[in-house]
């Protein structure tokens, strides 16, 4: 764990593909390089948290309303185009923008709020990739739900390998979920007249609107918003007007075609219970299980049930991956805080786990669906403290300059930022109310109502704040910084110079890098740790055969130092390595360290303990690292 100090956004792949080149002679192969960020924010809308709603509207309403997803998919298009260009124009996720707007205890309030959603759309994940792996094998719920543990090293894996391949993988899933339901559908043979007609708006009853008010409500992930800004920034672009045009243009594309692929996996979801269930009279088919039961008899095979299973599967897969990188930007861009991506997802998944869990054991499979809606109530309360921002940025002419939207965009994303706000705030009210009546305990209705004065007052600041502030970090946003300067630039003078060495063929290229820092009157320590059984375990009182050896080796380096006029002095430690290294560099009042970078990755980083990122955390000197 660090603080960030850079601010660039996922700076690991920040500007890793550069669309700038021109060896590539085909005008679509340098359009090509920019597509990729949207496909990995579409999974977020096909997550298995909106099947629920998509399966519900289709098997009561049939195919009535369609037309509500196609709504809400413009909505979602048009927030994405605004988050994609905040990153493209200013060069900042949403979190950093947040964090240079609004004062810290409302910041600190944002990133709880962020962090919580993110949890709660990962639950919905974990749910649904469970209930994915129980349908196709019959595992048991909880042992799915644990088994969802694993996708830590997938998400670790495929961050080794780039961001391309990534959202290659991510593309993928996304391929077999939209594959998996066009198969269902011609299974299903819906006639297209009835589905064109689904298009013309209505609502037949209030049940309808019920239901409208939750496929819109789960459609715009919170997550996804601070996701879109920060990807858009893994590709390098030209900062000139023309470039920045271009990679707007470009990145709308991609993001239309990306939500239109995730519309037409929900609509599939609601097509296929309207083909199904509603013209088989079953009009209450909102469950998954139920859902997957009742594909075998109504379409007369087990193609249909087996393809619903991978795609749950697939997209709860898909959705994991985004939902990392998600609490990675949140963090950095809030906190300025960073840990390794590995222990990030798997505290996000232990946070989704432990509460599904705990549901099994104590109220049994049956309360899952119950579950899942809470954690779109979750999603529901922060929605509107990631829209409103994300408007008020995009809109701001003194850091977006001519790229500022124009009025009537400004217009159509406040009003679809008012029905959203609306129509989440009426569903948590529906939710809280219906809690209240039931009387279980006055402290916890006052908790309640507590909670969602806080949220409201919280909201009216999000609104107003950037109105009444005239603050504005300077420089944000500018295609150019200001004037720096770099001092007199002088050389440092270092003392005493430390050096790891571990005996291998890599010390000759340690002890050469280590005596070009430093100068004539420059004293060099030698460290090496001991590692062998004993040692470990005695430490410094061991006197076994390789811990003589060591110090042969260690009296022979100093030996050749000194016959060059080198002074030089040698130190074994014990048991740990990071912890000895940094141990013995502070009590020697070192000012420099040189260490080995062997290339270990991944597994070996594991089972070689990550020296050299431990140790730098541990020591407060500047640390040189030769590969």
């Amino acid at each position: 764990m660090k603080l960030q100090d850079s601010a660039t956004s996922l700076s690991e792949v920040h500007q890793s593909i550069d669309t700038t080149t021109t060896r590539h002679k085909s005008r679509w192969r340098r359009a090509l390089a920019f597509f990729g960020p949207a496909y990995l924010v579409s999974v977020g809308y096909m997550d298995p948290g909106n099947w629920a709603t998509d399966l519900a509207g289709g098997s009561k309403y049939g195919y009535t309303l369609i037309w509500v997803l196609l709504m809400s998919n413009l909505m979602a298009l048009l927030l994405q185009s605004l988050s994609a260009r905040l990153g493209i124009v200013r060069g900042r996720d949403l979190a950093q923008a947040n964090r240079e707007t609004y004062p810290a205890p409302v910041n600190f309030m944002l990133y709880i709020l962020a962090e919580i959603a993110i949890a709660a759309t990962d639950l919905a994940e974990v749910l649904g990739m469970a209930i994915g792996i129980q349908l196709l094998t019959g595992l048991p719920l909880m042992w799915g739900v644990s088994l969802t543990v694993l996708d830590t090293f997938l998400l670790l894996l495929l961050q080794r390998y780039g961001i391309r391949k990534m959202e290659a993988f991510i593309i993928a899933l996304v391929a077999i979920v939209g594959i998996s339901f066009l198969v269902q559908l011609l299974l299903a043979k819906p006639q297209m007249s009835e589905v064109v007609q689904g298009f013309v708006p209505s609502l037949p009853d209030d049940t309808a609107l019920y239901i409208a008010i939750g496929i819109i409500g789960a459609t715009v992930m919170p997550h996804n918003l601070y996701l879109h800004s920060a990807l858009v920034q893994t590709r390098k672009i030209k900062k000139t007007e023309s470039g920045i045009k271009r990679a707007l243009k470009i990145n709308f594309l991609d993001t239309a075609v990306a939500l239109n692929l995730a519309f037409f996996v929900n609509a599939a979801i609601l097509i296929l219970a309207a083909s199904v269930f509603f013209k088989s009279g079953y009009t209450e088919i909102a469950d998954l299980h139920e859902a997957h039961r009742m594909l075998e008899p109504l379409l007369g095979g087990k193609l249909a049930p087996i393809l619903f299973a991978v795609a749950l599967i697939a997209a709860g897969q898909s959705s994991t991956v985004t939902g990392t990188l998600a609490g990675q930007i949140v963090m950095e861009g809030y906190l300025r805080l960073r840990i390794n991506p590995w222990l990030r997802r798997l505290l996000t998944r232990l946070v989704a786990i432990i509460p599904a869990l705990i549901v099994i054991m104590v109220a049994g499979e049956e309360k899952i669906g119950e579950l899942l809606v809470f954690s779109q109530v979750l999603l529901s309360l922060q929605l509107g403290f990631a829209i409103i921002p994300l408007i008020h940025f995009v809109s701001d002419k003194h850091t977006m300059g001519s790229f500022a939207i124009k009025p009537i965009v400004k217009i159509a994303a406040w009003l679809i930022s008012s029905v959203l706000v609306y129509l989440n705030v009426r569903m948590v009210w529906s939710e809280a109310s219906g809690f209240i009546s039931e009387g279980r305990s006055v402290w916890v209705d006052i908790i309640i109502v507590m909670t969602g004065l806080a949220f409201l007052t919280l909201l009216v600041i999000t609104v107003i704040y950037p109105f009444l502030s005239r603050y504005r970090q300077k420089g944000s946003a500018r295609m150019h910084p200001d004037k720096v300067t770099l001092g007199s630039l002088e050389a440092p003078d270092y003392k005493r110079i430390a050096m790891a060495l571990d005996f291998s063929k890599f010390d000759e290229r340690i002890i050469a890098h280590a005596l070009a820092q430093g100068r004539p009157d420059t004293e060099y320590l030698l460290i090496h740790i001991v590692e062998s059984a004993s040692a470990r375990y005695f430490g410094k009182e061991a006197a076994d055969f390789e811990t003589q050896k060591d110090q042969e080796q260690l009296d022979t380096y100093l030996s050749l130092l000194a016959s060059k006029n080198i002074r030089a002095k040698g130190l074994l430690g014990y048991r740990h390595r990071a912890k000895e290294i940094a141990r013995l560099v502070k009590e020697e009042q070192a000012d420099l360290l040189v260490l080995g970078g062997h290339g270990h990755s991944g597994i070996k980083d594991w089972l070689y303990g990550e020296t050299v990122n431990q140790v730098r955390h541990k020591v407060h000197i500047p640390v040189l690292v030769v590969a």
